[in-house]
């Protein structure tokens, strides 16, 4: 099974002709797109086939991409040869103090953008961050409102964030079996480690118990992986090293 690599992960170590080149020559043979890849697709996805890479899946935001601004992003998504598009993050106003009711509403935009794209041809999910997994004031967890109010749209777990957040990621694919296709493979640095990079670490060069955590995600049948660091201070040593530890999952 094939390792994608997030695109995001390289954004201050371009030019994207420098990166696409190193990743392919890597072995890598996927990549996820995000916004700063999208402003000539057409452009990029000549870039991607030049080097014998696909783009599978990419990252849209923020939700209005795929109400107001639908239609740009079809034709990048689909100019690049998407088939899974994912919302990465909340807006703002949901990242600090929004309530069960503000969360619901956005499930409910999410199940609605969801029927939309999936009318295109495509797919589409909600991909998190920790926000997602802190309590709210009544104690509900914004994760599980996403999962019930928007009950057909997928999810791409990022299962470090999942960590970060303060739950426990095989728990959550224990009991969402059915919902996450996708997954962000990514490390969490030991405390005090690696501060320059926001606490991440290289895929296996960390505190997540990558091995069974993969066990757990290809027994829900998630089938597609992509290797992702926030901060990297070197893409190459991250995407060497990342795809060197996959292997052995």
């Amino acid at each position: 099974m094939d390792l994608s690599f997030q695109l995001y992960s390289a954004r201050d170590f371009t030019p994207w002709e420098d990166v696409i080149s190193m990743i392919a020559g890597m072995g890598y043979t996927q990549v996820e797109g995000f916004g700063g890849v999208y402003e000539d697709a057409p452009a990029f996805r000549a870039l991607l086939d030049a080097n014998g890479l696909t783009m599978p899946s990419g990252h849209f935001f923020p939700v209005g991409s795929f109400e107001e601004g639908l239609g740009d992003t079809l034709a990048s998504a689909k100019a690049l040869g998407m088939e899974r598009l994912f919302c990465p993050a909340p807006e703002d106003a949901y990242r600090d103090g929004a309530d069960a009711a503000a969360w619901t509403e956005l499930a409910k935009r999410l199940e609605v953008a969801g029927q939309k794209v999936r009318d295109a041809g495509l797919r589409f999910g909600w991909h998190n961050h920790h926000w997602e997994f802190m309590p709210l004031a009544d104690g509900t967890i914004p994760m599980q409102l996403i999962l019930d109010h928007a009950p057909s749209i997928e999810w791409e777990m990022d299962v470090a964030w999942v960590v970060r957040g303060g739950a426990d990621p095989l728990e959550w694919i224990a009991a969402n079996a059915d919902r996450i296709t996708t997954a962000h493979v990514k490390d969490i640095a030991p405390a005090g480690e690696c501060a320059d990079e926001d606490g991440w670490a290289d895929v296996g060069h960390g505190t997540m118990d990558w091995p069974a955590l993969m066990a757990a995600l290809r027994k829900a049948g998630c089938d597609l992986f992509v290797a992702e660091h926030d901060k990297p201070n070197d893409a190459r040593r991250f995407a060497q090293r990342s795809i060197t530890s996959f292997k052995t999952y």
